[in-house]
């Protein structure tokens, strides 16, 4: 789009625009008038959106690529139609498959939310069954996946490592890329929620010089996750209920959140129509970046560095100031409290019974009682997200903050995989491949070595 180029959808000031929207569904149309040509366009408006193809009719002439919308990180860009998880910012809502986040959380299980974002309904008591002992039987993985973690230096990021051993189950299931067979799908499905705790696990255990632990399939997804990083000399690990418990909640909050930043990554690599152990792979890849996976991290650092309850007016006002920033509040979407936040922070003093209260967490709950009675966070939309409670969990656990991501990275799984799966099915998707706008040199002459300054 050109800086002459006057159109409603830019900035209101074209000669006409009209929405002609019903109260029910939000059709309608846009008209747009070009102010370099004159020309008049009606663009159909659908699910409250004007489709970016229908803008390339909009030329100065035969020879005009077109209008382009140009939209830097996606910030009002929908890609995709999804039926998996709906955001409401402004509300504070969330809901997968139009069952809210609280519900789930109260009464239902990870697995049985897995269920729900994949296949769309909640399981039947015999589907659930059946869904529960595929993937347990399948939690092993092949021995020479062992021995391509154990390559690994002994310092290396856990991150770094799942990223790697998920894109290499590629190699150990190679007709996984038989993405169009129902049946070859839905084995794939079951591997990748199997396998992602015993990768997790053993990354986990690898980092801390000790040997790898088997899955025990006696235990539920989460206690045998818990069993894998700590059991030790005992003949039975044995998980505490309590903990367990949070764990599976934590995964089932993890589980999706519509178009992130990982989940963009493997609709785009999926698009390609690889395996999905490599589309995976690539949101795991994205979740590694301290902007996405590495929130809470943040937020469990300024905790310790603001170390007491007198500290924080001065923290605080140095936010204010710009000195200091409030990590673990406000969210890209959210625009008020996150509701998963709600629900970690409700969770947090079961762990403490088992693992001894942190100190951190007066220091957490006075942070955020000043800052919600400040009037320049709450104007400003910043309320706590998920990220400001879960490390304090994961801390409890014993977790070095390396593995706060690969927690993560396991709940986000059925989220993924639910969304590779609904992009492949979409008759609307193709290989994502974005516009650009050029702002570089054009018909520049080669110029030898020896004449170049």
């Amino acid at each position: 789009m050109t800086p002459e180029t006057e159109t409603a959808v830019r900035d209101g000031q074209a000669s006409q625009q009209t929405a002609d929207q019903s109260p029910e569904g939000g059709q309608g149309k846009l008209t747009v008038t070009d102010s370099r040509t004159g020309a008049t366009y009606e663009l159909p408006i659908t699910d409250g959106t004007v489709r970016a193809m229908d803008l390339r009719q909009i030329k100065t002439g035969p020879e005009d690529f077109g209008l382009m919308a140009y939209d830097p990180a996606y910030m009002n860009t929908a890609s995709c139609r999804s039926a998996i998880t709906y955001i409401d910012g402004d509300a504070g809502i969330l809901q997968h498959r139009g069952y809210p986040i609280e519900q789930l959380c109260e009464h239902s299980s990870y697995l049985e939310v897995a269920y729900l974002v994949i296949h769309g309904a909640l399981p039947t008591e015999a589907q659930l069954a059946q869904w529960t002992h595929d993937i347990t039987i399948h939690t092993f993985v092949h021995e020479n996946v062992k021995d391509f973690m154990q390559g690994f230096r002994y310092d290396a990021n856990p991150m770094g490592m799942l990223v790697a051993s998920v894109g290499a189950l590629s190699t150990f299931y190679p007709d996984a890329n038989r993405i169009h067979d129902y049946e070859v799908r839905h084995t794939q499905i079951i591997r990748l929620l199997a396998k992602m705790p015993t990768l997790a696990a053993f990354a986990f255990r690898h980092n801390m010089g000790q040997p790898y632990v088997y899955p025990d399939n006696d235990l539920g997804y989460a206690g045998n996750f818990l069993g894998m990083m700590y059991k030790m000399t005992e003949l039975k690990y044995e998980p505490d209920p309590r903990l367990e418990r949070a764990l599976d909640v934590l995964f089932i909050l993890h589980a999706d959140h519509e178009q992130n930043a990982s989940t963009s990554a493997v609709r785009a690599v999926g698009s390609t129509q690889v395996d999905p152990y490599s589309a995976v792979a690539a949101g795991v890849a994205a979740l590694y970046g301290p902007l996405h996976g590495g929130a809470n991290e943040a937020a469990l650092r300024m905790l310790r560095r603001i170390e007491t309850v007198e500290n924080i007016p001065a923290f605080l006002e140095g936010v204010k100031q710009g000195n200091e920033r409030l990590m673990g509040f406000g969210h890209r979407v959210y625009k008020n409290y996150d509701p998963r936040a709600r629900i970690i922070r409700k969770h947090l003093d079961a762990v403490f019974e088992v693992r001894g209260k942190s100190p951190l967490l007066e220091v957490a709950s006075e942070l955020e009682k000043r800052a919600l009675d400040d009037d320049y966070f709450t104007s400003r939309k910043l309320y706590p997200n998920v990220d400001f409670y879960s490390g304090l969990i994961y801390e409890a656990l014993g977790l070095p903050v390396a593995m706060f991501p690969v927690m993560f990275a396991i709940g986000r799984t059925s989220g993924w995989i639910a969304q590779w799966l609904e992009m492949v099915e979409d008759p609307e998707q193709k290989i994502a491949r974005p516009r650009q706008i050029y702002t570089g040199d054009r018909d520049v002459d080669y110029v030898p070595i020896e004449q170049r300054s």
